[in-house]
């Protein structure tokens, strides 16, 4: 299978590493297309040796799957540069430009009233180290196709066909949210500090108490509040941490940022 991303910034070049990285494919089978030089020599200097060209109509060639790693206001014009070297009849087309939705993507694809097998598919930054999250959708796909793009990224992670309306949930629980995670840690690291840790030390600790409750929830298949009973004693100071968070609006918070992210 020969698969290109058009697109070798920060997410398509994390999609093409997480491939490499997971086994998914060959590097020898992943090719990488920027206008950009200095987006694709930095991208060689990390030593994944997929094949790299500025070239987007030579990269479109010969692929099984190509996926469009743009922003959604130049999706329009990669597609248009590329749309007569793109095999419908056997090509699998993914874009990942958000708010994109399947109806447009049609409009964009459209070449002489055929569309080619699309998904929309919405990943996080995670997929680079194969722990992404994907949320993906299509309408005109075939079932091997389906399980193709199934297997293909459940292997960089977790992958969740889902409906269109929840795309953008998704994108705010998932792609925003993993920004969200990291300002957590962030606060939690600066609390370290100021309880008197160095910063690396606190970072350290921060680290491997949040691998370790998402390691346990995994395991248990259980509630966070669960978890939360198991250690907090009553007149506790764990249940005072909590308290205090929820005083200061913790998850109020939260979910204001994901919505206003929706």
């Amino acid at each position: 299978m020969k698969l290109t991303v058009i697109g070798a910034g920060n997410m398509g070049g994390s999609i093409a590493k997480g491939l490499v990285r997971s086994g998914a494919l060959e590097a020898e089978n992943i090719t990488c297309a920027d206008r950009s030089g200095q987006t694709l020599e930095n991208f060689a200097k990390e030593g994944y040796n997929v094949n790299i060209t500025q070239d987007n109509n030579q990269a479109v060639k010969n692929a099984d799957i190509v996926i469009f790693a743009v922003k959604p206001w130049i999706l329009e014009s990669a597609v248009s540069e590329v749309k007569d070297n793109l095999d419908y009849s056997k090509q699998v087309v993914i874009s990942i430009a958000a708010g994109k939705g399947l109806d447009e993507l049609d409009r964009i694809f459209d070449k002489n009233g055929r569309t080619p097998e699309l998904f929309y598919l919405i990943p996080n930054i995670a997929v680079e180290v194969g722990s992404g999250m994907f949320f993906y959708c299509t309408k005109n796909a075939s079932q091997e196709s389906r399980d193709t793009i199934q297997g293909l990224f459940s292997k960089m992670g977790f992958a969740m066909q889902t409906e269109e309306r929840l795309m953008s949930a998704g994108t705010a629980l998932s792609s925003c949210g993993i920004a969200y995670v990291f300002r957590y840690i962030r606060a939690q690291v600066e609390g370290g500090v100021e309880m008197g840790f160095y910063p690396k030390d606190a970072q350290r600790i921060v680290l491997q108490t949040m691998k370790g409750a998402v390691d346990l929830m995994l395991a248990h298949n259980s509630h966070p509040e669960q978890e939360v009973d198991k250690v907090t004693t009553p007149g506790g100071i764990t249940i005072k941490g909590l308290n205090a968070m929820e005083e200061a609006g913790f998850t109020n918070a939260v979910i204001k940022g994901l919505k206003a992210g929706k």
